[in-house]
């Protein structure tokens, strides 16, 4: 029986999100070095992976999951810089997304995304700050504006975006009882956005109807594209 090595379950995870085979083979490569019986195996469970994405339902074989990696880390009261962490709302496979309250210069609720402890490799780091500089380029109201960035004490690195207040867009829909005609309307202000995004070279990789948020101004429904898993 082999030892699963201390970072395999983080190799795993990123390699995952990588879509491109000659992408991910080449990052696989670089992380494992002159390892060819780790190489192997992990590309052995990533072919598996892709032939059934329900595999990862459960532990994958071969790798042993680590109690922090098995546990949702509960960030809620930390202190990172100005922002205090509130609660959890949403996680990816490497960043961990909370609402926190922003204490300075001014006092308000917002969005913080960071990397999940343990997670904190180069190559995770760098696929980080890559989303953080895509997200900051962005200027368009039905996309979440980013407001802030920095990183902590332990060098974990984060940023800070509006925080949208709504529900997804089909429970709007649904709930509303829209017509064709007001749900293409709204749906047209999406296309825009994303067309928005595409002109300035980036590609959310995760866009689906619980990344569309609908919140209200002056009592007019707004969509709001948030979560951009990027390439960019």
């Amino acid at each position: 029986m082999h030892t699963t090595t201390p970072n395999e379950q983080e190799i795993f995870q990123v390699a995952i999100e990588i879509p491109s085979a000659d992408a991910r083979a080449k990052y696989l490569s670089q992380v494992c070095n002159d390892d060819i019986a780790l190489f192997d195996r992990l590309n052995a469970l990533l072919l598996a992976h892709d032939e059934r994405p329900e595999f990862l339902e459960a532990p994958p074989p071969g790798l042993d999951i680590t109690e922090e990696s098995n546990t949702t880390h509960d960030a809620s009261g930390t202190q990172i810089g100005p922002y205090k962490l509130l609660q959890q709302i949403g996680e990816g496979g490497f960043g961990v997304v909370y609402m926190a309250e922003q204490t300075e210069p001014i006092r308000r609720k917002v969005a913080l995304k960071i990397i999940k402890p343990g997670m904190d490799m180069k190559e995770v780091i760098a696929r980080f700050e890559a989303e953080r500089q895509a997200v900051a380029l962005m200027d368009y109201p039905n996309i979440a504006r980013i407001l802030d960035a920095g990183t902590t004490d332990t060098g974990r690195p984060y940023f800070v975006m509006e925080l949208v207040k709504g529900v997804t867009i089909t429970e709007y829909c649904d709930t509303n009882k829209l017509s064709t005609r007001d749900r293409l309307e709204l749906f047209i202000t999406i296309c825009r956005a994303v067309q928005h995004a595409h002109q300035k070279g980036v590609i959310h990789r995760d866009l689906k109807p619980s990344n569309v948020l609908v919140t209200l101004h002056d009592g007019q429904p707004v969509s709001k594209i948030i979560d951009f898993g990027v390439l960019s």
